[in-house]
């Protein structure tokens, strides 16, 4: 069990929001294998309150997709509350605030991780979001802005000071992005120094290293994001691990070709035929890393635009 506020998961196994990834077949597909909470792409209060088609697309879902959360990035006062505002009509259990994202555009407005810079501020929008928000929040943030700034406590503090209901951190620094290791011991401080949940996130690509950030950081749960791509599999195989000890038999071939047509079809019934096939391509490459003697149906697969084609491609990696 995992709770956050007045939200209560089974499982404290987690599918973290991905830009361009985290849309409505990813997610169901990922909850099939034991992500009982997912999130949609990161929203940006901007974009929302001016009504972006684009925006509005990536926060579709279903009626049975719950439990649900919305991650919100944004800086401005009133940018954020019409976006909160604009939220309440959807159906979300939990909404995070992105205090974490590295990307230099979004830095350099001062939003995601450029807050880790100004822990005040960010108390102060927390309050604020908190205050409007009709469901709990949490705040996403990472070990600190470089290696001579591991403020993640101090922020963490901060975060918890203005009622946030649990607190996502991803062990690396703004200036590592995604590169470099992973600060298991700044993850075990900020546990440490809080009362609410703590879930992690960085690197958790197997269901070893799942269990090595439970056991060195003490962690409530675990935020998975890359370990999901082309890899559904991650949850069950975490799951079976920590209970057991023991780690299950990798999917076969035919498993994964069953379940890359299964993604195939629903992302063509939710985009349409052109714009799902051409949006499943990513996922062709993620599904059959490691894959031997791979490269030439990947290249085929990365031009394909026909549901036809992509099938026929997804079926030949059996004769490889």
């Amino acid at each position: 069990m995992l709770e956050i506020g007045n939200l209560k998961l089974k499982s404290n196994l987690i599918l973290a929001p991905m830009a361009g990834v985290s849309d409505l077949p990813f997610r169901m597909l990922n909850r099939r294998f034991g992500a009982q909470l997912a999130f949609v792409e990161m929203i940006n209060a901007h974009s929302i309150s001016y009504k972006s088609r684009r925006t509005e697309s990536m926060l579709s879902t279903c009626p049975e997709e719950r439990p649900l959360g919305v991650q919100l990035l944004g800086c401005e006062d009133k940018f954020i509350l019409k976006a909160l505002d604009i939220l309440k009509a959807y159906k979300f259990d939990i909404l995070d605030f992105n205090a974490a994202c590295p990307a230099k555009k979004v830095v350099r407005r001062g939003e995601g991780s450029g807050m880790l810079k100004d822990p005040k501020k960010l108390n102060k929008l927390l309050k604020l979001v908190v205050k409007n928000s009709l469901v709990p929040v949490t705040v996403k943030i990472r070990a600190g802005w470089d290696k001579d700034s591991l403020n993640a406590k101090e922020v963490g503090l901060a975060a918890q000071d203005a009622g946030i209901s649990g607190l996502f951190i991803h062990g690396r620094t703004k200036i590592q992005g995604y590169s470099g290791n992973v600060d298991y011991k700044i993850i075990g401080k900020v546990k440490k120094a809080l009362g609410i949940p703590v879930i992690a996130s960085g690197d958790i690509l197997s269901a070893q290293l799942a269990k090595k950030m439970l056991d060195e950081t003490g962690c409530d749960g675990l935020a998975i994001a890359r370990g999901s791509l082309g890899n559904p599999w991650i949850f069950k195989e975490i799951k079976e691990f920590l209970e057991s000890g023991k780690l299950p038999a990798k999917p076969g071939i035919d498993e994964i070709v069953r379940v890359m047509l299964e993604h195939l079809e629903a992302s063509i019934v939710f985009y349409g035929e052109r714009n799902g096939v051409v949006i499943f391509r990513k996922f062709f490459s993620w599904y059959t890393k490691g894959v031997r003697r791979i490269r030439p149906l990947r290249e085929k697969s990365s031009r394909v635009k026909t549901r036809k084609e992509m099938e026929g491609i997804i079926r030949a990696i059996l004769a490889l």
